[in-house]
């Protein structure tokens, strides 16, 4: 299993310029989106990010650092920005902008409810091993990523329909992780790129590694209202409220197990049938 805290530990090569290692397999998403902002937070102090807006370039390599070059937009009393651009091989991969907040206090304070579904430790990742996913399928997921999964709507590995496009996935950071909340923000980036276009597949009772349908996130945006510890389970709600010209459209809440909302997603990704 990938070590997150080594996927998120930059070498600085010179100011507001950082090199991240690549992983050893095919370039998850997340991946570039968490060293991405782990690159911005090096550059800001005293505030954490509560939004960031980023779109995948180009496909990554596995196996070749990536270069991260920080731009410095903004530098406010209560906000800044940065525009942070990946590249590899000299060639852009990814542009991401994150902005920066210092906590304060507000009277407008409310959240959408949690979804009433089954707690983490009652589902247990050895279930879909029997057969629930296709059998390579945690093996991969174990290899490729830094994540811990529980799935609720397993059916949908096997081609349950699921009509409105409402899926589950309770979800963690493998790695047991520092008390920095900066880190663990920039870790729940890392983990928020998985399965969020699972929710247009499971619409059409295609399973998520179903190989005739070809899929990859073209953006990503995400804004964080609440503390959170990436390394305990957050339950992520996905749903879909529209597909069409080759493109699909998810959306995601991220709650932490007692309730409480700690993150919004929306992704948009390219999603076509296999010739």
């Amino acid at each position: 299993m990938i070590d997150l805290l080594a996927v998120l530990d930059l070498e600085a090569i010179e100011a507001n310029r950082f090199r991240g290692g690549g992983p050893p397999t095919s370039l998850y998403g997340g991946h570039v989106i968490g060293q991405a902002m782990v690159a911005g937070c090096r550059t800001v102090a005293g505030k954490l990010p509560h939004s960031l807006h980023s779109y995948f370039i180009l496909p990554g390599y596995p196996r070749v650092p990536i270069i991260y070059q920080v731009e410095r937009l903004r530098d406010a009393r209560s906000y800044s920005t940065r525009r942070i651009t990946a590249t590899q091989h000299g060639k852009a991969i990814l542009c991401i902008v994150v902005s920066f907040h210092l906590e304060e206090q507000s009277t407008f304070d409310h959240q959408h409810w949690i979804p009433q579904v089954p707690p983490a430790e009652t589902l247990t990742v050895e279930e879909l091993a029997e057969g629930v996913m296709i059998p390579e399928a945690p093996e991969f997921i174990r290899s490729n990523y830094a994540i811990d999964l529980r799935v609720v709507e397993s059916g949908r590995y096997v081609g349950q329909k699921i009509e409105d496009g409402r899926v589950h996935v309770w979800i963690r950071a493998a790695t047991k992780l520092p008390d920095d909340p900066a880190l663990h923000i920039c870790a729940l980036a890392y983990v928020s790129d998985y399965s969020l276009l699972d929710a247009v597949m499971a619409r059409y009772g295609r399973a998520p590694f179903d190989k005739r349908v070809m899929t990859a996130s073209l953006d990503h945006a995400m804004w964080f209202h609440r503390p959170v510890r990436a390394d305990q389970w957050v339950l992520y709600a996905h749903d879909s409220p529209s597909a069409q010209a080759g493109r699909g459209l998810a959306r995601g809440l991220i709650f932490r197990s007692d309730g409480t909302l700690v993150a919004s997603v929306a992704q948009e990704g390219s999603i076509r049938k296999r010739c």
